[in-house]
């Protein structure tokens, strides 16, 4: 078996990128900090893809089973013999999988920075974060450790707000980045807790020993775990839901999904990276992670599978009536979030019943490739026509051939129209749905139809509708390094279904062999082809038609516009409730009793010191007097007690 020591290399390049940059890169490197990140993501990415060649063809199949390797470890904290937060590096079909994801992406949105964020003043702090990004994330996926992933999670919560408040100048933007920050803390900070209750029951951090206690049905861990209760479900039920909401915090799940629209702020590479295929998939990765402890509990299990259905209709809803290209794609991505999600909650463990988890993690495969193409490819839109609204463009197709051939393919991915990549993955999330809950299956269906649907209403109001006006068209698509990651992209999001990654990543590590099946494909793609000849007929060329739907609808499109007013409902409950409830209350606390009583003491140590300064006159004869009189007042009280 190989060394797999090397792969602590793929984590530290981007690391010493983040450190060269961040401290000498806007002095020494100003010009050149573009390329030193890409050249370190290179070198991450071609290491990437060299260890999933090793560990999926050559040496991580074992008797017909991935297995799970540990490639490093070393024990940082010893709490007790049982217990210590060990940093170490994992090896399986997940980790690996994720590794090349993570890296590949990164590289593609390093590459397109350099030509759209060229000429920006803080170029090289730029590339520092997007350095310090990667590394906490690729952190986070080969983390063997529970509480190691959480140390990671925390620095991808840190990076993610450097980003997103990059335009700092901006108010919206420092608005963006601590909503972003404040939401997905509230939500770590269940996490947090579900660490320490899962830990705190199994004994352990460490990934393999907490799965294997924690499933071993005999086990006293398994046993005391189960029979702890509070308010009537198990403390197993408690912890891994608190953990999920933490992965839902940053998966941007209903009803913590409000950061994601807003986090669009951030430079568009951002969001393609951020939004994409990483930091937005680390929830997903997380219950992946721990589902051999979520599979037997099936409470944990059908509070992931609602909220994710949930959350993929919410948003596919929402999708349809936004005019922020950017918000459209944030929306798009919590649905198909919440489509890997609920395949996850309908998985069982092993076998033909994990075909749900296969289908979340080949989702997440696929997704990267295509939402990340989408969002270059609004990234190269906006350069252009230099605004995120629909009304501005149209026509563009002439303009930008490559940009319009590539986001059509990505737009076709996601739509699940064969042969391309989402059509794959997607089918097998609703085979799972089927043969699991046919109401999650019904609710999955509809979405789809729904994706289709917005996704091509996109298309047409970017390269259709009515003739392009564009003012500043001199550079066309951008500069090379701008239209390469969108050529990349567009084949990965063309060829990615046909990728065997079907049979490799399986919840046992066994594999699991699947196929189209014509006969059950039938009903998605129709309804998909359904959803995009309605946008044709609505968007293809401009005519009021779209505006008559609308006013037609009245209150559910304008609820549908406005979010289902959420954020409203965030805001009322924050400044009337909790500021007015709790916070003033408690500001009046802190300034009348708790300042006051420290004013009180302020202001009687003054008073008293005025009184007694008399004493400290610096007169040698005074201090002399008051000796005596002290001797004579002793003298007099030992002769009264005396006697």
């Amino acid at each position: 078996m190989n060394n797999y020591s090397y792969i602590a290399l793929i984590p530290l390049l981007p690391l010493a990128s983040f450190l060269i940059l961040g401290l000498f890169g806007r002095k020494y490197f100003k010009t050149f900090s573009g390329t030193i990140g890409t050249a370190s993501l290179l070198a991450s990415t071609i290491l990437s893809l060299y260890t999933a060649y090793n560990y999926f063809f050559i040496d991580g199949k074992v008797n017909g089973v991935f297995q799970k390797i540990i490639a490093f470890k070393y024990t940082w904290l010893q709490f007790s013999p049982n217990v210590s937060i060990d940093m170490g590096i994992i090896i399986d079909p997940i980790s690996v999988m994720m590794l090349v994801v993570v890296s590949f992406v990164s590289l593609m949105v390093h590459l397109f920075s350099l030509g759209y964020m060229k000429g920006e003043e803080r170029f090289a702090t730029y590339y520092a974060f997007l350095s310090l990004f990667t590394f906490s994330m690729l952190g986070l996926v080969l983390s063997s450790n529970i509480f190691q992933i959480y140390m990671f999670w925390e620095l991808v919560g840190v990076s993610s707000f450097l980003l997103i408040g990059y335009y700092f100048e901006k108010p919206s933007a420092v608005a963006a980045a601590k909503k972003a920050f404040i939401v997905t803390r509230f939500a770590d900070l269940g996490f947090l807790i579900g660490i320490l209750i899962l830990a705190f029951y199994s004994g352990t951090l460490d990934f393999g020993m907490l799965i294997e206690k924690l499933t071993s049905v005999q086990s006293s861990e398994y046993i005391n775990i189960t029979s702890a209760s509070f308010l009537g479900a198990s403390m197993l039920t408690w912890g891994l839901t608190l953990v999920f909401i933490g992965g839902a915090g940053k998966s941007a799940m209903f009803p913590l999904h409000i950061w994601l629209p807003d986090a669009m702020e951030g430079p568009t590479p951002v969001s393609a990276l951020i939004h994409a295929a990483t930091m937005v998939v680390a929830g997903v990765y997380l219950v992946a992670r721990l589902f051999p402890v979520f599979s037997i509990d099936v409470t944990a299990l059908q509070i992931v599978t609602y909220v994710g259905a949930f959350s993929a209709l919410l948003a596919a809803i929402i999708a349809c009536t936004q005019t922020d290209i950017k918000r459209v794609l944030a929306y798009s991505t919590m649905s198909q979030i919440g489509y890997m999600m609920f395949a996850l909650g309908v998985s069982k463990y092993g076998g033909e019943n994990g075909l749900g988890y296969m289908a979340s993690m080949f989702h997440l495969f696929t997704h990267a490739f295509f939402k990340s193409l989408l969002f270059l490819g609004a990234g190269a839109v906006i350069h252009l026509v230099h605004s995120n609204e629909m009304k501005d463009m149209g026509g563009l197709r002439k303009l930008m051939p490559i940009t319009h051939i590539t986001f059509l393919i990505a737009c076709l991915a996601i739509a699940g129209i064969p042969p391309f990549a989402g059509f794959f993955s997607k089918e097998e999330i609703l085979l799972a749905a089927f043969n699991s809950n046919k109401i999650i299956y019904g609710v999955a269906v509809f979405t789809s139809a729904l994706t289709a649907f917005y996704m091509f209403r996109l298309y047409y109001n970017i390269f259709w509708s009515k003739e392009a006006h564009v003012h500043d068209a001199h550079h066309g698509e951008g500069t090379f390094s701008m239209k390469l990651p969108l050529i990349i992209l567009g084949a990965c999001a063309l060829a990615a279904g046909f990728v065997p990654i079907s049979s490799l990543v399986t919840t046992d590590g066994a594999a699991l062999e699947t196929h189209v099946d014509i006969a059950f494909s039938a009903l998605p793609v129709s309804l998909a082809i359904v959803g995009i000849l309605l946008a044709t007929f609505l968007y293809k060329s401009e005519n009021s038609k779209p505006q008559t739907i609308a006013t037609s609808l009245g209150g559910l499109y304008k609820a549908a516009y406005k979010k289902f007013y959420i954020d409203e409902v965030y805001l009322f409950v924050t400044k009337k409730i909790v500021f007015n409830l709790i916070g003033r209350p408690a500001a009046w606390v802190d300034k009348n009793i708790v300042d006051g009583f420290m004013n009180l003491l302020a202001t009687s140590t003054g008073k008293i010191s005025e009184l007694i300064k008399g004493f400290q006159s610096g007169k040698v004869q005074n201090y002399a007097l008051y000796f005596f009189g002290g001797i004579i007042g002793l003298a007099v009280l030992f002769i009264y007690l005396w006697n």
